[in-house]
């Protein structure tokens, strides 16, 4: 028998009890699961399962997001409607407009949701009770939904070609609209029409929410500093996309903690036409947080996909980084949930760099 090194024990040993939680949670729920039987189920210790995941809620969110990940992936792309039983073809759709974007990203969303006549309770009913139950999970929970939003909205300004026009408050409204409608499903179901969500989602794109971008610290925002370092980043996925990055290219690799990710905003504002932005996502609890982030955002994947053409991707790549690699690449050593650092990359250097807070729009709008 050929012996195991000690990654591949613990990768064996970690899908293990991942696919024992999953059996777990299905069966008995997130509230009456226990550890104990997860590490049954897996043939393993309960020590091991601890040196594999720092909790349950830990656990819990990490077979959320592997299956969240697996759902967005290209080869899961069928998706049936619960209305119709009609299977649609994800990668031929494509929306030409921000009301249909809007329509088609609720229909992929409600697509998921348990009808009344369902029998077991979701998966992933009990994520949102753990949210609210820690506010150390919420204010991170609050920034994931911040970046979606800026996501979605980035996208919707591409379709309608409005330069000037933000549409990052109607993506807010439309993901509180879908958020709750998960919601009610969960705890009423049947309660609502799915289709009248998406109704109500691509009538979003109509209303003029006053929606501008003129953040009041800008102006105050110290420089970026100049610099002339060499840029090696190492490969990294896009979480949006779920393809490899361009990190070489010119442009602003931001790197944020999890109580940061609204600032790329900044970023993609100033950044000149035809600059990449990369949000680098890092925080102080990779346990955790990491799989929450990689949650929130495969999500938004998994209905992205069925909806926006290809040129209507967003300028804005979004990384997880939880070892550090592209932190520590970036000159970013030490990382938290409060981490601001940012750097511009111009013909494969580092020719800018800013830190703390602004330093997003700082490293964009460098002049050198």
């Amino acid at each position: 028998m050929e012996r195991l090194t000690r990654a591949e024990l613990q990768a064996r040993n970690r899908a293990r009890v991942l696919t024992a939680a999953h059996d777990e949670f299905t069966e008995r729920g997130f509230r009456d699961a226990k550890v104990d039987a997860i590490a049954d189920r897996a043939g393993l210790t309960r020590g091991a399962v601890y040196s594999n995941f720092p909790g349950k809620r830990a656990l819990y969110f990490s077979v959320l997001a592997d299956l969240a990940e697996r759902e967005a992936e290209p080869d899961g792309m069928r998706r049936s409607s619960p209305a119709s039983g009609e299977t649609h073809d994800a990668e031929a759709m494509g929306a030409d407009t921000a009301r249909e974007a809007l329509g088609a990203f609720a229909r992929a969303w409600v697509s998921r949701l348990p009808l009344a006549t369902d029998g077991p309770a979701r998966l992933g009913m009990d994520l949102m009770p753990e949210v609210l139950a820690d506010q150390r999970i919420r204010q991170p929970f609050a920034q994931l939904m911040k970046l979606n939003a800026i996501v979605l909205g980035l996208a919707l300004e591409r379709l309608d070609g409005h330069a000037h026009a933000r549409r990052v408050r109607v993506a807010e409204t439309a993901l509180t609209t879908l958020h709750g409608a998960s919601q009610m499903a969960d705890a009423a179901p049947g309660f609502v029409e799915p289709f009248d969500i998406v109704t109500a989602c691509a009538a979003l794109a109509d209303l003029d929410l006053g929606d501008r971008w003129d953040p009041p610290h800008l102006p105050f925002v110290p420089r970026a500093r100049p610099a002339r370092e060499p840029w090696s980043p190492p490969l990294a996925v896009d979480a949006v996309r779920g393809e490899p990055v361009p990190l070489a290219r010119d442009g602003v690799v931001a790197v944020l903690g999890l109580h940061r990710l609204e600032a790329v905003e900044e970023a993609v504002r100033a950044m000149p036409p035809g600059g990449e932005v990369t949000a680098v996502l890092v925080t102080g609890d990779v346990g955790e947080l990491g799989p929450l982030a990689r949650l929130t955002l495969a999500d938004l994947r998994a209905c992205l996909r069925q909806v926006l053409p290809a040129p209507a991707w967003p300028r804005l790549r979004v990384v997880h980084d939880d070892e550090g690699a592209v932190a520590a690449a970036a000159g970013v050593t030490a990382v938290s949930d409060g981490t601001e650092a940012a750097v511009l990359v111009r013909s494969g250097r580092v020719v800018a760099r800013a830190d703390g807070y602004g330093a997003c729009h700082a490293a964009a709008s460098a002049e050198l």
